[in-house]
């Protein structure tokens, strides 16, 4: 028994026999042409909701990618941006086509 270090020995490699089968015999695998996939969609508007409990400060932040970022503390201001940044998914141009909607 040795206590130095000792040189990494590279590890067998199995015969073909007994190799460990990836897919079972007679199953076709689907394989997509490009496994990053990816269907044009990005977040745009986020809300951050921090509720924790009884006796601590409820907090709301909202954000989007048009500039806004709004931050209210408090039940009765929390709920009340909530439903701002609801109102806001609606009219922001970053979200909802401008085209064809009537002047405000």
């Amino acid at each position: 028994m040795t206590t130095g270090p000792r040189s990494a020995e590279p590890a067998p490699v199995p015969d073909a026999s007994s190799a460990p089968k990836v897919v079972a015999e007679g199953v076709l695998s689907a394989h997509r042409s490009d496994p990053r996939w990816d269907d044009g969609r990005r977040p745009v508007a986020w809300l951050h909701i921090v509720a924790p409990g009884r006796g601590v400060t409820r907090s709301v932040r909202s954000w989007c990618a048009c500039g806004r970022d709004l931050f209210a503390a408090g039940q009765r201001r929390a709920l009340a941006l909530i439903a701002d940044h609801e109102q806001h998914r609606t009219d922001c141009p970053h979200i909802t086509p401008q085209e064809g909607r009537k002047a405000a």
